[in-house]
C-alpha cells in the first residue's frame, strides 16, 4: 500500500465521493490480501459492506473486476425459435424465485450468446456486469487464483443482488478441462477455486443471476458444467432461420445506403444457394460490409460481394452457368453488371452453339 492511497482515503472522504472512496478501499483490501493478511482483508470488506459503500447505486460503478454493461438500447435479438424459447425459459426461471440462477450459454461465435445475456438483464430490469477477464487473468503463479477469489467476494457483496446480472463473457480462458489442460497443476487450481466459489455463492446469494459463456465446450471441465442450473444450446440455427435473420439486418442496412436498389428476391436467392450460412454475428457483419464496401455508382454491386461472400467466384461464372444455375436473364444482368440484351444474346448464341 503506497502513501497515495492514505491521502486518497481522506481526499474522498471529506469530498462526499463514495464511488471513489469504496474503489480506493478494495484497492487498500486487495494490498493486505496479497501480503497474506487475509483476515484484515475480510475486516476491511465487511466494513464497505456493512456501510453499504459497495452498493452500485448509479452508473459511474467501477471496480477492478466487474465492468458495468449498458442494455438499455440494444439492437433486437434474432435467435432461432428454439433458442429464442430456452431464453424465455430462462427468464421465466429467474422471475419464479426458487434458486436457479446459474446458467451457461454454450455454442460457435456469432450464435447471440452474448447479446442474448444482455437482453436477460434488460428484460429483467437488471444491472449487467461484465467480468473483466483483462485484470482477472495474471501471469503470475497463483494470483490468478486470488484475482477469482476477489471477483466473487465483489460479487457476494453487492447490495440489491435481486437486481443484478454477472456476465463470464468467454469463461473459457479459466475454465478448460483440468485434464486435457497443457499445464495441468495451474489450470486444475484455478478450476477448483471456481468450483469453490461459486458452491460458495449458491449458500450465500441465492438472487444473483450469473450467466457464462463458452464457445469450447467439448472442452469445458465437466464438475463445472455440473454447478451450472441449465446449459442452452445456441447452435441450433435452421438454414431458414440464418436466412430470415439475415433479411432483418438487410432490411435495416440498406436503408442508409443511397443509390443502392434493394432486391430481397435475389438476396434471398443468393442465400438459398449458399452450400453454408455463417451464424449471426458473422452474417450481420458480412451483409454491412458488402453494402458499404459497394461501387457508389453501381445500383447492385452489393449483390456480386454477397455471392462471393456466400458461393464464391463470381468472376469466374460465365452467363450460361449462372443461367442453369436458376438466375433469370434480369437476375443475371444484376449479377455481372451487363445489359439484358447483351446476357440474352450471349445465351442464344451458347444455345445455338451446343446444338
Amino acid at each position: 500500500m503506497k502513501k497515495q492511497n492514505v491521502v486518497n482515503l481522506i481526499k474522498y472522504h471529506f469530498e462526499r465521493n463514495e464511488n471513489a472512496f469504496r474503489n480506493e478501499a478494495l484497492v487498500v483490501a486487495r494490498y493486505f490480501d496479497s501480503v497474506g493478511d487475509h483476515q484484515l482483508t475480510e475486516y476491511i470488506m465487511a466494513l464497505i459492506s456493512e456501510s453499504n459503500l459497495y452498493a452500485p447505486q448509479g452508473t459511474d460503478f467501477e471496480s477492478e473486476f466487474l465492468k458495468q454493461v449498458e442494455t438499455k438500447s440494444l439492437d433486437s435479438l434474432n435467435l432461432s425459435l428454439e433458442i429464442s424459447e430456452d431464453v424465455k425459459g430462462v427468464i421465466n426461471a429467474i422471475n419464479h424465485n426458487i434458486g436457479i440462477n446459474k446458467f451457461l450459454f454454450e455454442g460457435l461465435p456469432g450464435s447471440g450468446k452474448t447479446e442474448a445475456a444482455k437482453h436477460v438483464a434488460r428484460l429483467l430490469n437488471r444491472t449487467l456486469f461484465i467480468v473483466n477477464f483483462e485484470n482477472l487473468i495474471d501471469s503470475k503463479l497463483g494470483q490468478t487464483n486470488k484475482n477469482i477469489t476477489n471477483v466473487f467476494r465483489e460479487i457476494n457483496l453487492l447490495q440489491n443482488s435481486n437486481k443484478v446480472v454477472i456476465l463470464f463473457d468467454e469463461i473459457d480462458v479459466i475454465a478448460l478441462d483440468r485434464v486435457n489442460s497443457n499445464d495441468v497443476r495451474e489450470m486444475g487450481r484455478v478450476t477448483s477455486t471456481i468450483l469453490r466459489e461459486l458452491d460458495r455463492l449458491t449458500e450465500l446469494n441465492k438472487d444473483i443471476v450469473i450467466i457464462a459463456t463458452t464457445n469450447l465446450y467439448s472442452n469445458f471441465d465437466k464438475a463445472l458444467a455440473r454447478r451450472f442450473d441449465a446449459i442452452i444450446n445456441f447452435n441450433r440455427y435452421s438454414k431458414s432461420d440464418l436466412i430470415e435473420v439475415a433479411e432483418y439486418y438487410f432490411s435495416t442496412f440498406i436503408r442508409n445506403f443511397k443509390g443502392v436498389i434493394k432486391d430481397t428476391r435475389l438476396f434471398r436467392k443468393i442465400l438459398n444457394m449458399a452450400d453454408r450460412l455463417p451464424y449471426p454475428g458473422e452474417l450481420k457483419n458480412v451483409i454491412k460490409t458488402s453494402l458499404a464496401f459497394s461501387d457508389s455508382g453501381s445500383e447492385y454491386d452489393y449483390l456480386k460481394r454477397l455471392y462471393n461472400n456466400f458461393i464464391g467466384n463470381l468472376e469466374q461464372k460465365d452467363i450460361t452457368q449462372l443461367y442453369s444455375d436458376g438466375f433469370t436473364v434480369r437476375e443475371i444482368e444484376k449479377l455481372k453488371g451487363e445489359s439484358k440484351s447483351n446476357v440474352a444474346r450471349k445465351l442464344v448464341k451458347e444455345e445455338s452453339h451446343n446444338e
